[in-house]
This record gives C-alpha cells, structure tokens and sequence, in this order.
C-alpha cells in the first residue's frame, strides 16, 4: 500500500479554506466547497483537530499545489481512498511482519552491537508477552525462525481494533522500521516516535557510528524519518 499522493490541481484554484461540518465529519472547505480524494470522496475527518492541520497545509500553498508539503493530507487520502474498503486486509499486511519481526532477528558480533538490540528490542517483546500474551522466539542469525500462530493471532487482534484512519499511519510506520512489534508499542504509548526510530536502526546507527556517514543513504534516511513523523503527527491529531 502506498500513500496517496494525487492533489486534484496543479494550480492553486481557491481563496479560503475553512473547516466544515459534514456527514461523514470535518470536512476542508475550499471556497465553500468540500476537498475530494483522488477517487472523489469526499475529505472529511473524524477529529477537528486533524481537519485544521489538514486545511493548513493547503491554506499554507502559493500559486501552485505542491502534494509533497502535503504529508496530512496524503494520509487522509490513502485512509479514505485505500484502507477504508479493506482495514482486515491492511491489518493482515502489518501482522505479516510480525512474523519475521526486526526485534527477533539478533547478531552475535561484535558483542556491543549484541548488547544494544538487547537493550532496545527486549523491553518490547516482554511487554509484548505480558501486554497480549504473546511470545516471540528470537535466534542469531538471517534464518526464518517461526513464531506460534497462536502469537500473530494476538498481534492481529491487537491492530484489527484500530480503525483504517489510524491503521494507515500504522501501516506506514511498520514498513519504515521494519517490526509490527515497535509500532504497536508506539500505537499503546509505550514508544515515542523517537524511540521506535531508534530501535529499528540500532544497527544502521552503530555502522555510522564505526564507518561514518555516506551522503546518498544519510539523505535517504532522512526522507523516511520524515515520513515517520508525519505519521506520528496525523495519528497524534487523529487522537486529539
């Protein structure tokens, strides 16, 4: 699932942008009239809180409509365009990686790469064990280790409760760290953004910290920090 990332004109159309009650919730209003998706809902928002950050960004826009500086509204997008009609599915997609989760998978050297994933990943998965009952197995090494269906069943109940606005930040964040487990902790407020960023690159960070930096993968990493923060800020609107 990618984000939506399609804004109806390249040329900014409008004057006044205004948050509006509607059916379906906040609406953006642009000259009065509702902000459509890509596949023509109407944009409208369960929280008021996330509607004024969404209608923000596009007060915030000059003569032309820059998706890019979208990032709110991109979600809503794919929220309402692509998560809507299939959350159990989206859901099923986050619990994929649960089962061959990042915080399973350990080194054995050098022994301070191995002592940081300790410190990092098993605070996780003990409260995941305690939290939901489920318990992951953990191995050194690339080789698949099977987790207990009965351990991803948890895990799955534990997204299928969230609904598609905020399964698809969700979602995103699991594709950007690589664990289903540091995302749940972030959706239960056991994790900051931070926090979660910083235990999926445990050994992204320890390689810079022996090698330095290389240009291309440092920018590359920031765009993908970007984008984790824009999803922790439209899931902290969302909840506002």
């Amino acid at each position: 699932m990618s984000l939506a990332s399609n804004i109806p004109s390249p040329k900014r159309f409008y004057d006044v942008v205004r948050v509006g009650p509607g059916e379906a919730g906040h609406e953006i209003l642009l000259d009065g009239k509702p902000v459509r998706t890509p596949a023509s809902a109407v944009l409208a928002l369960p929280s008021r809180t996330l509607a004024r950050g969404i209608a923000s960004e596009w007060e915030a826009q000059g003569e032309k409509i820059e998706p890019e500086s979208m990032p709110l509204t991109k979600r809503a997008y794919t929220a309402i365009d692509q998560v809507r009609a299939r959350t159990r599915d989206v859901a099923g997609e986050i619990v994929s990686y649960a089962a061959s989760d990042l915080l399973c998978y350990r080194a054995e050297n050098p022994k301070g790469l191995a002592e940081l994933q300790t410190v990092h990943w098993d605070p996780v998965l003990d409260w995941a064990g305690s939290e939901f009952g489920a318990k992951f197995e953990t191995g050194a090494g690339i080789s698949h280790i099977a987790q207990s269906d009965a351990s991803l069943a948890k895990i799955r109940a534990a997204f299928e409760i969230h609904e598609f606005f905020e399964l698809t930040p969700l979602h995103s964040m699991t594709t950007l760290t690589g664990s289903a487990l540091l995302v749940l902790a972030y959706a239960h407020g056991r994790l900051n953004a931070d926090e979660i960023w910083a235990a999926a690159h445990v050994e992204e960070d320890w390689q810079i910290s022996r090698w330095g930096e290389d240009g291309e993968a440092t920018a590359r990493r920031a765009a993908r920090r970007a984008e984790l923060s824009a999803d922790a800020r439209f899931l902290s609107l969302l909840r506002s």
